[in-house]
């Protein structure tokens, strides 16, 4: 979709077929729901409809036809499946009117059955609603039809059933979706109260809304407690619908018959009856479990009005208990106390409206409605818009007595004076008052001429700000007189009043001072209050409290403040903070975000508390960008409805670390922290944890443990003074804490800001009989200074009062209410938020008394200083001096000379320079005598008279100068200073030297600098007798002085200017260039500061302005223009204006020869006006495929309009084009919804603003408009394709670290019934386990990958919304670059060479994932390819590629290198097999090739022998085994351990050194022992034990022998069969020996697995073995008598390798 407007993100608009579709698709299903579930009350409906009938026939009078047949049809309907009673309601107020105004008629007739009827159909909840206020409450109406009266019995009996089941089950709504939440709104004009249609409610809490009674409490709270018994036993909601009904005046009139007033009595008791079970219901519930928080079935909406309409704001709120509703006005509670008449608020069955008279355009704001229990707050939001005519108008608005006509309606008095002349009568002088009183000023102004039809401007002001009105202060203007009232006073209204008379362009003001003292307080000692207080840096639970200290202290220092709180709407004030903080700052926390606070501070002292400070201005616990937004995007105009929506939030995102964490304030008792949020972290809210940590260590504390903060702001509290520490916070939300922060620097907790330092020099200065004027310097290197307060005392008296309550800045202030003829003195002391400084010295005594001029502000100048010879000639001598410090405070009229003889060191008498004041601060003294010295002194005059003369000046001799440079300029001024440059102007020398001045060097250095840091200004001399000097360090002091230059050289520098400092004084004004409508350039300065006698002195150039032909002049009030009368080259310069009578307030522009092209034509768009865009007229594609035509303006007015141009002909708004125009943005746009063949052409869009003009065209043919129309297509499709599963990133690859291949995609819109297939050359890919989709991305995991592989993959996705399917092919070339990538991650994979000996040489081999052999293995040896051989070969095993070097000779040294080609890149790995490498290599390897030999040729033997030999006695024995070795091994036979020597009982065989034979001959009990063959030869040895058991020839053994002849050559042979065949392990070894290895030609015996049983019988099978094979010949008979071998059962083993399971005997 395309992306919404800012105003459309939170809000839908939907049109009237649509919200009642949804309406009856919600109570349809509820309907269904309901019928099969209430068979009661279906039969009670229909017993309901049957009497409807008769009563439509029997009331015809009453109700209409048509109207009874549509109720009855709705009733009716409600049983089976209709529309329920919102579709019967629908019908029934559009066909018939008079119902309504009948049932309307009645229901305000019949109060007290009303009421009952309201509860009981609560109580009955939605389907008895309605029903019982006919049938019970229409009793005027039932009179008229007994029919009725009956059918009426028989349906309130079904209810009454129906009624008893309702009590004892829920109702369920139809599914609804999980975050919508709806209003439905009736049709109606736009600003005309209506009423409302409340529709199936769906929130966070559901609930039925209100009932409708107000007569009784015990009525509303019981039938409340039954709707909300059954609502809670499902948790669902019900919808409930009102339909507004007019009333009627009509009464009618008709005798009851006695039936049937028998009847409507059993009725009223069976209702009354009804109710008393549900009150007896009531008390046994548990209240606890039914509360609930407020919400808004209905919000207020939004209202476009005109002047002078009324406007009524309507909710309906609902909530347990019953919510209380307060009205806000931009989150000011509305008073209707203070605004008599204006204002209506009514509250009536849980609806509430807020109605307003009379509206003007002060009325437009965004209101707040907030609904409050004790289970939380709730606010909807509604906007007012106020429009003024701008038109004609009617013309008797002009003569209300107290209206007043503001000018900009565009009429002006121009056509009727030239100019108004004002005067003030009956003016306010300065007053005085206290705390809590109500005080009123008041002048009464004429005005001439007296045009009836223009009304005055009015504005009063406090030091010089606007004062508006509020619940402090009126206003009010009578036509003659204004007045302002201060109806609570508090020291914040102590100040400077001016009251300002706007008549056009001109206005005259009149000022006066008013005094506030403090109130008494409530403990005698306890400091005054604190005042000024205000809210700072509001955020979501957290603002910062500022204040200003009082001037009393009570007689005892303040030890601290406490700061309240109280939430708007109540009374509760809570304190913020345990003990008393002495900064005047607090940060207040723990505030719930979207509610209101005031706050007040009280001081305290040893003798008490103050009284409270006056609250503060509501601040709302809000994010400060909801703040920002709320301010300046009020609501959209009204469209008929607005819907809040909320988008689901990204779950599953942890935070990201905040940002730019920092210290923001710290003091002794808490820091403040502030961060940025983080930029991860999805749409959800976060939160934050504090962590502190002290500096140096890293044992880190949660500081919130218990509850996150919501703001990116917070203050730590508790934190040890001295001590260092640091901070970091980390963000959290659902899905968890994130990671922590960077932490701050070291943050010393204390105080950063000091307490301002004492101010100096404390000078009064007589004003009139009850004032004087204290000035004072200012306090040195003071930081956030709020003011200073004054204090005065007779003196002598001891006792001192403040002279102001409210901190004044500036270091001049007027002392009033002073007893005239008593001496006084004064003391000044700086305040900031650290505290208060010490008090300044006392000043001197002054007495209380006019000055000189009337009581005007005037007092003699003190003496000129720093006075100095500026030229000498023979009989002249010309003096320079500067201005008084102190005028006095009047403008100075002129100087006095004056000048003695000095001879011999002794001055003489003085003599008058000058009878006349000279103006200037240079004068020529004449007829002086030739080299006699002079003393002199000067003294300076203003109204006041003469002041002091200054001190006699050093001594100068009178003489003819006869140097060459020039001498000093003078009168150096310092004008236009800002915090970084300031303006310097001088004077030329008076004496130029020999030749004329050239130029001159301006010379700056600090003042606390010595004489050695003087450097210049300007590397080059200047001409011009001015210099802007930039660059200077603020709040730094500085001293200027200047040099004069000729072609001889720098003259003398003149005497330095007094100290500046460089600063931006508050309320400096520059001066501004402005173009007005007609085209015409002026300059404009104005000046806040001015005195009565000020003027406005413009200068070129710092030259004054003689020639008023190009510019003309005006100044009205504070203001002066400068128009150029035509504008050209002869007009650049500097233009300066300077203020006189004022603390240097002056301001200068330069008009470049750029600049007067920039107003040049700035003047001639004004002439000749367009419309000023930003941009030109594009199109852009939405998500829909739809073609966006755009441009934006600059701004647009309301009258503003558009034509909309296609090929030279105008299109309109209809199906295919949709047109809007944004007055607000300026943005215009056009949307088609689809571009088709006959669109290619040129699109213009045509502006008209008043005057101006403007279009923009867009030109789209050829192959433009064929790409636009194929990617219009395109996006259409693709808007179709994603409304279900559908790919977001299509079927790709990629290989992972383990070098399997990994196909994936990523799939949007998708849900649990969505299924997944993956498909290869057609066929179907089984996957074991289901995707569950979570993280949005499929995949297909293929191990190790080789060409098999290769195919067209396709993956599908499908569920009953439709399917999407992406392919991929990895063939041909994408197989190639897959495989490609597969051998480089292979190839990556594979390790460093390694060195291995081996028994034949040596290896070296790497391991890789897995081999591939697409991967290319080749080696090189010293750069060289290695050429295979038998003896150096390579190859893979498994996942190693290894290259063997057998027998290595010295050649084979040198560094190796393996190679691995991936089809692209080669991978090399490489080994230097040489020296110590190859050293120990090849040891290992002849090593291992010795051991090998010696392993392969050692003696060993082969088998043949069994572990165990069991024969009788008598018998022979014969055992042979088979014996290898290299050389030939010895073979030595042992018994018992010892070495057997042969003999003819034994004979010992040992055949071609392979096979050994054993052979006993009539064995006897003795041989019975432990045998063995030793073999040996120089490689090893080898044993191999057996043991010999004889046994007596009469014991009876356990199994059958043969007997075989023992005669001849041969001897027998037996061979024991086996019953199982085994797997144990053999062992030939004695013990402690290794295992021997196994060899492929022994003979072995098989013993079993399980241990036989000693009574088991083994077969041996006897045979003459005639070719020594071993095999055994025929079985004989089993009972001859034959010797016998037993195998001993216990020493059966395994010999593996072996090929035969016989032992020959």
């Amino acid at each position: 979709m395309m992306a919404l407007p800012f105003y459309q993100k939170h809000h839908q608009h939907y049109d009237r077929a649509y919200r009642h579709k949804e309406l009856q698709s919600t109570l349809s299903q509820y309907q269904k729901e309901e019928k099969r579930k209430s068979a009661v009350y279906s039969h009670g409906s229909t017993a309901y409809t049957r009497g409807s009938a008769a009563y439509r026939h029997g009331s015809a009078a009453a109700y209409g036809h048509e109207s009874a047949a549509a109720y009855s049809h709705g009733s009716a309907a409600y049983g089976h499946e209709s529309a329920a009673y919102s579709h019967g309601s629908a019908a029934y107020d559009h066909e018939s009117a008079a119902q309504s105004r009948r049932s309307a008629a009645y229901s305000l007739g019949s109060e007290s059955l009303s009421k009952m009827s309201s509860a009981y159909d609560h109580e009955s909840a939605a389907h008895s609603r309605r029903s019982a206020a006919y049938s019970l409450g229409s009793e005027s109406l039932s009179k008229r039809s007994a029919a009725y009266s009956l059918g009426s019995e028989a349906y309130s009996h079904g209810l009454k059933d129906s009624n008893i089941m309702i009590e004892d089950r829920s109702y369920k709504l139809s599914p609804k979706a999980k975050r919508a939440k709806q209003s439905l709104f009736s049709e109606e004009k736009e600003n005309k109260a209506i009423d409302y249609v409340v529709p199936v409610f769906t929130g966070r809490q559901v609930y039925v809304s209100g009932i409708t009674d107000t007569e009784e409490e015990r009525i509303k709270e019981s039938a409340a407690y039954i709707a909300r018994r059954n609502l809670f036993a499902t948790g669902e909601g019900i919808s409930a619908t009102r339909v507004a009904t007019s009333s009627s005046t009509e009464e009618q009139h008709e005798k009851k018959s006695r039936k049937v007033a028998i009847r409507e009595s059993a009725e009223r008791l069976a209702l009354k009856k009804t109710l008393e079970e549900t009150e007896e219901f009531h008390r046994k519930l548990n209240e606890d479990k039914l509360l609930h928080a407020p919400e808004f079935v209905i919000k207020p909406r939004s209202h476009t009005v005109w002047e002078k309409q009324n406007v009524k704001l309507h909710c309906t709120v609902t909530g347990w208990p019953e919510p209380r509703l307060t009205w806000y006005k931009n989150n000011v509670p509305i008073n209707v106390h203070t605004h008599p008449g204006k204002y209506f608020i009514e509250s009536r069955y849980g609806m509430h409206s807020l109605e307003i008279n009379k509206c003007d355009f002060e009325d437009t704001a965004q209101y707040r409605a907030s609904a409050m229990n004790v289970k939380g707050e709730l606010s909807a939001y509604a906007s007012l818009v106020v429009k003024r005519y701008k038109g004609e108008f009617d013309a008797s608005y002009f003569h209300a007595g107290t209206v007043t006509m503001p000018l900009s309606f565009g009429v002006t008095p121009h056509g009727y004076a030239s100019k108004f002349e004002i005067h003030f009568v009956d003016k306010f002088e300065v007053t005085f008052g206290r705390e809590g009183e109500t005080m009123s000023l008041g002048c009464t102004v004429i005005i001439h001429p007296d045009i009836k039809r223009f009304h005055p401007e009015i504005q009063w002001y406090r030091n010089g700000v606007l004062i508006t009105p509020s619940k402090w202060v009126q206003m009010h203007w009578s036509g003659e007189r204004a007045t302002l009232t201060l109806a609570h006073a508090n020291k914040e209204d102590e100040g400077l009043y001016t009251l300002r008379v706007v008549m056009g362009d001109y206005y005259e003001q009149y000022s006066g001072y008013v005094f506030v003292r403090d109130a008494d307080a409530e403990m005698p000692g306890a400091p005054a209050s604190p005042l000024d207080v205000e809210c700072l840096d509001a955020n979501k639970d957290y603002v910062i409290i500022s204040w200003k200290q009082p001037a009393v202290d009570g007689g005892s220092p303040i030890l601290g403040y406490f700061i309240d709180k109280c939430e708007v709407g109540t009374t509760h004030w809570t304190q913020c903070n345990e003990t008393p903080v002495k900064f005047a700052r607090f940060p207040v926390t723990g505030l719930i975000e979207g509610r209101s606070y005031i706050f007040r501070v009280r001081a305290v002292n040893k003798a008490g508390i103050s009284i409270p400070s006056r609250v503060s201005e509501p601040v709302a616990a809000l994010d400060p960008a909801d703040r920002a937004r709320l301010r300046s995007h009020p609501s959209a105009p009204w469209t008929g409805q607005i819907i809040v929506t909320e988008e689901e939030p990204a779950e599953g995102v942890v935070p990201g670390p905040p940002s730019d964490l920092h210290v923001i304030e710290a003091t002794k008792n808490y820091v403040v922290l502030s961060w940025k949020p983080p930029g991860e972290r999805g749409h959800e809210g976060v939160m934050y944890f504090v962590e502190k940590c002290t500096a140096g260590t890293e044992n880190w504390q949660r500081v919130n443990t218990e509850i996150p903060v919501k703001s990116p702001r917070f203050a730590v509290f508790d934190l040890a003074e001295g001590k260092s520490y640091r901070f970091r916070v980390r963000c959290c939300n659902s899905a968890g804490i994130g990671e922590p922060s960077e932490a701050t620097e070291a943050t010393v907790v204390g105080d950063k800001l000091d307490i301002p330092k004492v101010p100096g020099r404390i000078i009064p200065t007589r004003n009139t009989d009850t004032s004087v004027v204290v000035t004072w310097t200012e306090s040195k290197g003071a930081k956030e200074l709020v003011g200073y307060y004054v204090e005065a005392s007779i003196a002598g008296s001891g006792h001192w009062e403040p002279s102001n309550n409210n901190p004044v800045k500036g270091t001049r202030f007027i002392c009033h209410g002073l007893l005239t003829g008593e001496n006084y003195i004064f003391r000044v002391r700086a305040v900031n938020a650290a505290g208060l400084s010490e008090y300044s010295q006392e000043s001197e005594a002054i007495e209380v008394k006019a000055a000189i001029g009337g009581g005007l502000l005037h007092a003699a100048p003190s003496p000129p200083y720093d006075i100095t010879v500026l030229e000498s000639v023979r009989d002249s001598m010309v003096l320079g001096w500067k201005q008084p410090k102190i005028i006095g405070g009047a403008e100075i009229t002129g100087y006095y000379v004056n000048y003695r003889e000095v001879i011999d060191g002794v001055p003489g008498k003085w003599n008058e320079a000058n009878i006349k004041p000279v103006s200037e601060r240079a004068y020529r003294i004449h007829n002086l005598k030739e080299n006699m010295v002079y003393q002199f002194q000067v003294a300076a005059a203003n109204l006041a008279g003469v002041g002091t003369p200054s001190p006699p000046t050093r001594s100068f001799k009178c003489e003819e100068w006869t140097i060459a440079v020039p001498g000093p300029p003078h009168d150096l001024l310092c004008t236009e200073v800002r915090k970084d440059s300031l303006v310097l102007l001088w004077k030329p020398p008076v004496y130029i030297g020999r030749n004329p001045v050239t130029g001159y060097y301006v010379d700056v250095k600090e003042t606390e600098a010595t004489d050695e840091h003087w450097r210049s200004v300007n590397e080059k001399p200047i001409a011009n007798k001015f210099l802007k000097v930039s660059g200077l360090k603020e709040g730094v002091s500085y001293l200027f002085r200047v040099r004069a230059t000729n072609q001889a050289g720098v003259g003398k520098p003149s005497d330095t200017t007094d100290p500046v400092i460089a600063e931006t004084r508050p309320g400096t004004k520059e001066m501004e260039v402005d173009v007005d409508d007609n085209g015409v350039i002026s300059l404009n300065f104005e000046c806040d500061q001015m005195s009565p006698d000020s003027k406005f002195v413009w200068s070129k150039n710092y030259e004054p302005i003689e020639d008023e032909s190009r510019l003309a002049f005006d100044a009205k009030g504070g203001k002066s223009k400068a128009a150029f009368k035509d504008l050209g080259e002869d007009d650049l310069g500097i233009y300066s204006c300077a203020v006189t009578d004022t603390d240097g307030v002056s301001s200068s522009y330069t008009v470049d020869e750029e600049e007067m092209k920039r107003l040049l034509a700035l003047s001639h768009e004004h002439k000749f006006p367009t419309v000023p865009l930003k941009s030109e007229l594009a199109a852009e594609l939405l998500e829909k495929g739809q073609v966006r035509f755009w441009l934006q303006a600059e701004k647009l007015s309301g009258n503003a309009k558009v034509n909309f141009v296609f090929n030279d002909k105008e299109i309109v708004n209809g199906e295919k084009y949709k047109m809007k125009v944004d007055h607000n943005t300026g943005l215009i746009e056009m949307i088609m919804d689809k571009i088709e063949d006959n669109d290619e052409g040129t699109y213009t869009f045509q502006l008209q603003d008043g005057k101006a003009t403007n279009q923009s065209s867009l030109v789209l043919i050829g192959d433009v408009f064929k790409k636009l129309q194929n990617e219009a297509d395109f996006q259409r499709q693709e808007w179709f394709r994603k409304q279900g599963p559908h790919f977001v990133e299509y079927l790709g690859w990629e290989v992972t670290a383990d070098c399997n291949v990994l196909l994936k995609c990523k799939v949007a819109n998708i849900k649990k019934e969505t299924h997944i297939v993956w498909y290869k050359d057609g066929r179907e890919i089984m996957v074991d386990e289901e995707h569950d989709f979570k993280d949005g991305v499929c995949t297909l995991l293929i191990s190790e990958f080789s060409k098999k592989d290769a195919g067209n993959y396709e993956v599908i996705l499908k569920d009953d919304r439709g399917k999407d399917k992406s392919k991929l092919k990895l063939v041909e070339a994408a197989f190639a670059d897959l495989m490609n990538e597969v051998c480089r991650k292979i190839a990556v994979s594979a390790t460093e060479l390694k060195i291995q000996s081996t028994a034949e040489g040596i290896r070296l081999f790497s391991f890789v994932n897995y081999y591939l052999e697409d991967l290319m293995v080749s080696w090189l040896h010293n750069d060289a390819k290695i050429k295979y051989t038998d003896r150096v070969k390579t190859g893979v095993t498994g996942e190693q590629i290894w290259l063997q070097i057998n027998e290595p000779t010295p050649q084979d040294k040198g560094k190796y290198i393996m190679e691995l080609f991936d089809g692209k890149t080669t991978h090399t790995r490489k080994l230097d097999l040489s020296g110590q490498a190859f050293d120990e290599a090849c040891i290992e390897f002849q090593r291992l090739k010795q051991a090998a030999v010696a392993e392969r040729n050692r003696a060993r033997i082969l088998g043949g022998l069994p572990d165990v030999v069991t024969i009788q006695e008598g018998k022979a024995l014969n055992l042979t085994c088979n014996v290898w070795g290299d050389p030939v091994p010895e073979v030595t036979w042992l018994k018992n351990e010892k070495p057997l020597t042969a003999d003819a009982h034994c004979i010992l065989k040992y055949e071609s050194g392979k096979s050994a034979s054993f052979t006993m001959t009539g064995v006897n009990t003795i041989d019975s022992g432990r045998y063995g063959i030793l073999v040996k030869n120089k490689y090893g040895t080898e044993t191999s034990d057996f043991t010999v058991i004889v046994t007596p020839a009469t014991a009876q053994i356990g199994m059958v022998m043969h007997d075989a002849d023992v005669q001849g050559p041969n001897l027998n042979t037996m061979t024991i069969a086996k019953r199982k065949k085994a797997t144990a392990t053999s062992n030939y070894h004695n013990e402690g020996e290794k295992e021997d290895f196994v060899k492929p030609h022994a003979e072995e015996i098989i013993a079993t697995e399980e241990t036989p049983d000693p009574n088991e019988i083994l077969i041996v099978e006897e045979g003459d073995d005639r070719d020594g094979s071993g095999q055994a010949v025929k079985e004989t008979d089993v009972k001859s008598t034959v010797p016998e071998i037993i195998l001993h059962p216990t020493g059966s083993l395994i010999r593996q390798g072996e090929k035969s399971e016989e032992t020959n005997t």
